[in-house]
């Protein structure tokens, strides 16, 4: 006759315990995984942070601008507020519109939306991912732009941190809006435009200040005109724009209403 053993565990030791994780671990992981993928892709970091460098570099040594729209400035002074402008545009609206229309093409959001992700923390880890991109082209562009001549203060630095955050949630949502309702192809071309109509004639490169009155309050309501002028005010001026600062809110919930009726999984 046999006798069963003891058994070496107390019972219930390892009894499973089915569920989802903690919302925000899920999160963190979401957005570790956006990001790190954006840093890895080559054409994302030739749009998000080569063209930025190249332009902040040429723009500070070159003399290509002109002198009118200067001032008392000196050319990095003037230039570096513009082109964190311009990287929070290609990370937050460009990068996000192109991958949200491709992930829709290869299904990843329609296998995406079948786990235990809810959908708006699907758009949060995208949202988080992008801010931690912008964090990192800050920093990179803070530091080249010092090592040519700018010195902003102390108030000035902490004067931009808001606005870079609303405007990354501002393009972000214009990215999402774009990406989540045209086919992936419509997407690359319509946001590659986009990007280039925005920098040349959005309040980039060329002020709202030299432009006639009419042109110059349509560009300084754009998302883009709204933001460089933001941060030259806060960094150059050392004034905080409010007016810039409720022209990004506005095109964030806005954007954001829109994109949360009209993304699609596929």
């Amino acid at each position: 006759m046999t006798t069963t053993p003891a058994p070496r565990f107390a019972p219930g030791t390892f009894t499973p315990a089915p569920g989802r994780g903690s919302l925000g671990r899920m999160l963190r992981t979401h957005a570790k995984v956006e990001a790190s993928l954006t840093l890895r892709h080559g054409e994302q970091i030739l749009l998000t942070l080569l063209i930025p460098l190249a332009l902040l570099i040429g723009l500070s040594l070159l003399d290509i601008l002109p002198s009118s729209q200067l001032g008392e400035s000196s050319k990095v002074d003037w230039i570096t507020p513009r082109i964190l402008a311009l990287a929070v545009m290609s990370s937050a609206f460009t990068g996000q519109a192109i991958a949200l229309g491709f992930d829709r093409r290869y299904g990843v959001l329609k296998r995406l939306s079948a786990t235990a992700l809810p959908r708006w923390l699907l758009v949060a880890g995208r949202v988080a991912a992008a801010l931690v991109v912008v964090a990192l082209q800050a920093v990179i562009l803070g530091a080249v732009a010092a090592l040519l001549g700018w010195s902003p203060s102390l108030g000035g630095i902490l004067g931009a941190i808001p606005f870079l955050i609303v405007g990354t949630l501002a393009f972000g949502a214009l990215g999402l809006l774009l990406g989540g309702a045209l086919r992936a192809e419509a997407v690359l071309a319509l946001a590659n435009i986009v990007w280039f109509v925005l920098l040349l004639a959005g309040g980039i490169l060329l002020a709202p200040s030299t432009m006639p009155s009419g042109v110059a309050t349509i560009v300084e309501l754009l998302p883009s005109g709204a933001l460089a002028e933001g941060l030259r005010s806060v960094l150059l001026d050392g004034s905080f724009g409010w007016g810039p600062f409720a022209v990004l809110v506005g095109w964030g919930v806005v954007a954001g209403a829109l994109a949360s009726k009209t993304t699609k999984l596929t």
